[in-house]
């Protein structure tokens, strides 16, 4: 009965398109294990549906002539290694099933993003993550986040995570009706992650820095990277270059997170 129970969670409309082949949990199985073989008194799991993405190198920054480019973009050369990230932004749903509350302004909304949460918010859901899981997630790291934004190794030149149109892959203040919606409901990028344009804006785990030879204040110490943009966002706030930044304990209904891991 508690097989058939877990099942059903999994198997609904909104789960089933997050179940396919290519994507994985930041957890270690064996490639003929599934979903019924897991024994549920032994550990927890959590359902959050990640991609490995293939290390390499791209430029990070944005071109000159960028529409909304600021001085905090000069373009540089960054090499990452392999990694997984979430195809999703943590939904309030995910978050509830690991602190047992929902910080969220637009509640009710069980596959919207979680928002309100601050740096350290986060912080403590992760510890709490990991303890449950046993499985090492944190945030992306700034250069991990703009290099899935821009396709990883396919480097796609569009200022919008997915495309030229903002409003065939995000959730902005044109046409949010100023609040989050379901995550995944927009196009994906080139490695077909979800809303890394518009929706929340989403935490990273460096503190600010200015990239070499460019203009900035650093901010370590002070303030956290935020990127993405938000549904409250215009157009120059959510191209995959743009960079922002708040302190540690900074709560706001459009500022959210997806996870990452080794």
């Amino acid at each position: 009965m508690l097989i058939s129970f877990v099942l059903t969670v999994l198997f609904t409309p909104q789960n089933i398109a997050l179940l396919q082949p290519k994507m994985n949990f930041c957890i270690q199985l064996s490639s003929d294990k599934l979903i019924s073989d897991l024994d549920p008194s032994s550990k927890f799991v959590f359902h959050y549906p990640m991609i490995t993405v293939a290390g390499g190198s791209i430029s990070m920054g944005s071109p000159e002539a960028e529409s909304g480019r600021s001085a905090f973009e000069c373009n540089h050369q960054v090499t990452v290694k392999d990694y997984k990230i979430g195809i999703y932004e943590v939904t309030q749903q995910q978050w509830s099933s690991i602190m047992g509350s929902n910080p969220s302004e637009f509640k009710d909304c069980p596959t919207c993003p979680v928002e309100n949460v601050s740096w350290k918010d986060i912080s403590r859901f992760i510890q709490e993550l990991q303890r449950k899981t046993g499985q090492k997630y944190r945030l992306p790291t700034e250069m991990e986040w703009e290099y899935a934004a821009k396709g990883g190794p396919k480097e796609s030149p569009t200022p919008f995570a997915g495309g030229t149109a903002l409003k065939a892959v995000a959730w902005y203040i044109g046409n949010s009706g100023s609040k989050t919606h379901p995550v995944g409901e927009k196009a994906p990028n080139e490695l077909g992650l979800f809303d890394m344009s518009g929706n929340v804006q989403e935490w990273c785990s460096d503190w600010f820095t200015p990239y070499p030879g460019c203009a900035g204040e650093n901010r370590t110490g002070q303030y956290r990277v935020q990127r993405g943009g938000s549904y409250y966002h215009y157009e120059e706030s959510c191209r995959v270059a743009a960079r922002d930044s708040y302190q540690p304990d900074f709560r706001n209904p459009w500022v959210g997170f997806r996870l990452a891991c080794d």
